[in-house]
């Protein structure tokens, strides 16, 4: 389900403790993560959430296209997922298959053959979490420090991981 302007409120309240949890223990975090960005997503109609028993899960975001970090293996041929931030009174529930699931069945609706996605490189937990999804490891990459991405994109190592469709 879409995401909307009444949501804002609490998808940068998740966004926040997504950051302060992620400080907390020791991992990446997005600095200064790109309200913009967000609002823009919301607006083109490229931010989902996931709702369960009523509260709002998850949230995450998807592109049709990621020339800056993706490069010449963005062929048109896939949809990428970005943005994903759990509810903290939802986690260790597994909701990304939820998104997986769903991601599947629209990129197939599309006639794609890989959803892509990336993650910080000096997160092998959170790699190895995708990687059980069906995710493999394509390489690592540092983004440009591009105006073309949001400021919490630019100048980060991360890892890229594709899903090959069946």
């Amino acid at each position: 389900m879409h995401t909307n302007p009444h949501d804002l409120e609490q998808i940068f309240a998740l966004f926040d403790h997504s950051v302060a949890y992620q400080e907390k223990n020791g991992y990446p975090v997005w600095r200064n993560y790109d309200k913009q960005a967000i609002i823009h997503d919301m607006e083109q109609k490229n931010q989902y959430k996931v709702v369960v028993n009523a509260t709002m899960a998850i949230v995450f975001s998807v592109r049709y296209s990621d020339k800056i970090i993706w490069r010449d293996l963005d062929k048109g041929d896939a949809l990428y997922l970005h943005r994903i931030v759990v509810n903290p009174k939802c986690k260790g529930q597994k909701l990304f298959g939820i998104i997986l699931d769903w991601a599947i069945a629209h990129a197939k609706q599309k006639k794609l053959g890989y959803i892509r996605m990336d993650t910080w490189a000096a997160n092998p937990t959170l790699i190895r979490y995708y990687e059980g999804f069906g995710f493999t490891s394509i390489e690592d990459f540092t983004t440009p420090d591009s105006p073309e991405l949001p400021v919490h994109n630019r100048n980060l190592a991360l890892t890229l991981l594709a899903y090959k469709l069946p």
